[in-house]
């Protein structure tokens, strides 16, 4: 189900209604319907998109919350200061919903939204919802691209999410899903996953990776000593694909910092380290979109996950702003 998003997310901290350099992000978002809208925006333009959805996690037999992240998500990039480019315009096309158990309906019809905001020239970010998410994702992706074997996916992620899907899919399947549909066409599949945590993944799972060719750097190999190797072979993997989209799992991050996820990590990564990989990831002008998943309002302290949600996709903003000095 698509609505619109309210115009009570985007409110907050008001310090000129005049000087552009005084404006915060809730006072230069447009809500608009992606339905009616049809302005191609030249590449210099960034498109919300939430998608409300527990029913992976619930599936995937998780902790449920997570449909409430977007909105809450928004409150708090409201009063963020705007010091994007200027030519940079900011656009909320609302709210996918999944309310009624349609996992895979929902999925695909954000991938449709997915794909007409990248036809619009603009750089789709999308703010789950479980991780489910990013299957909506790459159905967007892969519309866009002409084909599955153009799309490469990097993910930064505590867990392979490639779990068997013999019953159902859930936020834990969606890779495997992907992998599978590349073998159906006898196309390479372009996944690497960076931040796994060897006590989240049984062997079987790290099998599985390796079976279908899978690039992967566990947790225990990523440092701020090593950093250049970690981002050189993010590098070599985006130049190797057409195309890529980027994917976060809140739960790769440190449980002290993010508590409010569905599986916190007492051994995750620190958020600035996380940021480091995904600007790294987000200045190659290949990673056209990009999602975020797994924020549990419900099991959060004191909003502390949800803020840091917050900061981080306003880092990826300022990443994608910053392409080549404010062209997307």
């Amino acid at each position: 189900m698509y609505t619109l998003t309210e115009k009570e997310c985007w409110a907050g901290r008001v310090d000129s209604e005049t000087v552009a350099g005084m404006f915060r992000l809730h006072q230069v978002v447009r809500i608009e319907d992606i339905s009616t809208f049809d302005k191609k925006q030249g590449g210099k333009a960034i498109g919300i998109i939430g998608f409300r959805s527990d029913e992976g996690v619930r599936r995937n037999k998780g902790r449920i919350g997570a449909y409430h992240a977007p909105d809450e998500i928004r409150k708090a990039l409201a009063s963020l200061p705007y010091h994007f480019h200027s030519e940079i315009a900011l656009f909320d096309f609302g709210n996918i919903s999944c309310d009624d158990g349609n996992l895979e309906g929902a999925q695909a019809e954000l991938g449709s939204v997915v794909k007409k905001i990248l036809q619009l020239d603009m750089f789709p970010l999308i703010i789950g919802g479980g991780h489910e998410v990013a299957y909506g994702h790459f159905l967007g992706v892969k519309g866009h691209a002409g084909g599955i074997e153009n799309v490469g996916i990097v993910n930064i992620d505590a867990h392979f999410d490639m779990r068997p899907y013999d019953e159902m899919t859930s936020s834990g399947t969606m890779f495997k899903q992907i992998a599978d549909e590349c073998a159906a066409e006898g196309k390479p599949f372009r996944y690497l996953c960076a931040g796994i945590q060897k006590s989240g993944n049984t062997k079987h799972l790290f099998e599985t990776a390796d079976l279908h060719g899978c690039q992967y750097i566990c947790e225990d190999e990523i440092s701020w000593q090593n950093i250049e190797a970690t981002t050189e072979k993010i590098n070599n993997f985006i130049e190797q694909s057409g195309v890529v989209m980027v994917t976060l799992c809140s739960d790769v991050m440190d449980a002290s910092y993010a508590p409010g996820v569905s599986a916190p990590q007492p051994f995750g990564m620190e958020p600035k380290l996380v940021a480091r990989l995904l600007q790294e990831a987000l200045k190659n002008k290949k990673a056209i979109s990009f999602d975020i998943a797994e924020i549990n309002p419900t099991l959060d302290e004191s909003g502390r996950t949800v803020k840091l949600a917050a900061a981080m996709l306003y880092k990826v903003m300022d990443s994608v702003a910053s392409v080549d000095g404010g062209e997307l």
